[in-house]
């Protein structure tokens, strides 16, 4: 059944997109998560296969963020049209991002193929790494196309109203992916290989899900065919939205290559490996906040176009909350299991006891994160597009990559790449939220009138 954004308790609502996305969600990480597990313990080579693994991680994510460009810039406007009552134009900033979608993918294959060899060195790779990482990202890259699709088109699944469905799209492909994991890297032992086309088979059966969604005769949107062709006059409104996402992304990909490159400087792959299992502990811990913020974005979207702008200083105020309370306790949880943690990815002792230290200073400060969430969340939600990609790169570019690249070379050593995270935390968490709430909640009008934010 459609949600209706506009009626009912807005921590109903918020809850009624962000749960079955944080199942789905959740089923999905695992799967990830899963890949790098059993690589990880594979006899003898686990540690370098793990190495490699995260150095295609800057790749998969710079895909991620081309993805953003277009559907976290298009989903917001389809639920503004859609609070406004313009159907029309609903779909047609559907039909344009999937159009987009599919073209940008394309290109991206083909720059990610022909030149990988150089990309991966780019990346950080050194000889010994190097083999792992290209077996893994030759076949990858073939899922480009799907990921982007599924990915992209969930969000419009959701801010259609139809989160149980959207939840499905992810929730396929990963229980998919977790049956054919270990059958492919274990049975048939084609090790990184394997984990790599269970991703790309996984990927094409969520991504037939969530097109065939919006082509079938019984949806309330659809992709039309005569609106896919790129139209200037929409793609300049989604573009403005759409960059802070891709910012987001693209400077975690940045963020990634310089880690990478820094700490085989010096710490050697060992280190490499170490960010890898890190990277998949902030994915886990980060997924309920990430639900909640993408729970709540088409339902603040939805009242910004109705003008319901007590629903949505309810719905901000939810997210704040429901954020820095669960941050909190993930915080406290990995600080006091850290080594736990780390033996989850790797039985390699060297490896465990390196990355407990790391650890610790990487999630030191973590709960600040809430704060960035929220405000990126209200920045995108209300079409501050501006101030949403000023605060992405504040944080990461302005902020963790000269700390990446200074810290070591101030004496801190490998640990000064893992102490950047936290104090961009901290100073870019604070400073996002602030400038929400001075900028955005305390300029909204009553309900009914123009809002000027």
């Amino acid at each position: 059944m459609q949600n209706d954004f506009g009626n009912g308790k807005i921590w109903k609502v918020i809850m009624a997109q962000a749960v079955p996305l944080m199942a789905a969600q959740l089923v999905h990480l695992l799967y990830n998560v899963v890949d790098r597990i059993y690589i990880g313990h594979l006899p003898d080579i686990g540690p370098m296969a793990l190495t490699g693994i995260g150095l295609a991680f800057p790749i998969t994510t710079l895909v991620a963020a081309f993805m953003n460009l277009f559907a976290t810039g298009g989903a917001p406007l389809f639920a503004i049209a859609r609070g406004e009552g313009r159907e029309d134009k609903a779909e047609l900033v559907l039909s344009q991002v999937a159009g987009m979608l599919a073209l940008t993918s394309v290109v991206l294959f083909l720059i990610a193929f022909f030149w990988r060899r150089e990309i991966l060195y780019l990346f950080g790779a050194s000889d010994a790494s190097y083999a792992y990482a290209e077996e893994y990202l030759r076949i990858y890259i073939w899922g480009t196309t799907a990921a982007m699709l599924s990915t992209g088109l969930n969000g419009f699944i959701n801010a259609s109203g139809f989160p149980k469905i959207g939840m499905m799209t992810i929730f396929l492909g990963a229980l998919l992916n977790l049956i054919l994991d270990p059958l492919l890297i274990y049975v048939l032992h084609m090790n990184v290989a394997g984990a790599a086309l269970a991703t790309v088979i996984s990927q094409a059966v969520s991504c037939f899900w969530a097109v065939s969604f919006f082509l079938r005769q019984g949806s309330p949107y659809h992709i039309r065919r005569e609106y896919v062709m790129p139209r200037w006059s929409v793609i300049r409104e989604i573009l403005p939205l759409g960059t802070a996402g891709f910012v987001m992304q693209g400077t975690n990909s940045l963020v990634s290559i310089i880690c990478n490159n820094t700490l085989r400087i010096f710490g050697g792959d060992l280190y490499v490996g170490i960010m890898t299992v890190l990277n998949s502990i902030r994915e886990i811990v980060m997924l309920p906040v990430q639900c909640v913020a993408n729970g709540g974005q088409p339902v603040l979207s939805f009242n910004f176009g109705a003008k319901n702008y007590t629903r949505i200083r309810q719905g901000i105020s939810f997210i704040m909350i429901c954020s820095l309370i669960y941050m909190c306790a993930a915080w406290i949880l990995v600080l006091l299991i850290p080594g736990a943690l780390m033996s989850v990815f790797t039985t390699d002792q060297t490896m465990i006891q390196y990355g407990t230290h790391s650890l610790k200073l990487y999630f030191f400060a973590v709960a600040f994160m809430a704060f960035q969430s929220t405000g990126q969340t209200v920045f995108t939600a209300l079409r501050c597009s501006r101030r949403a990609i000023f605060f992405s790169l504040f944080r990461k570019v302005i902020m963790v990559v000269p700390l990446t690249l200074l810290l070591p070379r101030l004496g801190f050593g490998v640990d000064g790449v893992f102490m950047a995270e936290p104090v961009s935390n901290v100073i870019g968490g604070l400073a996002c939220y602030i400038a929400m709430y001075m900028t955005v909640l305390k300029k909204l009008p009553a309900d009914g009138e123009t809002a000027h934010i």
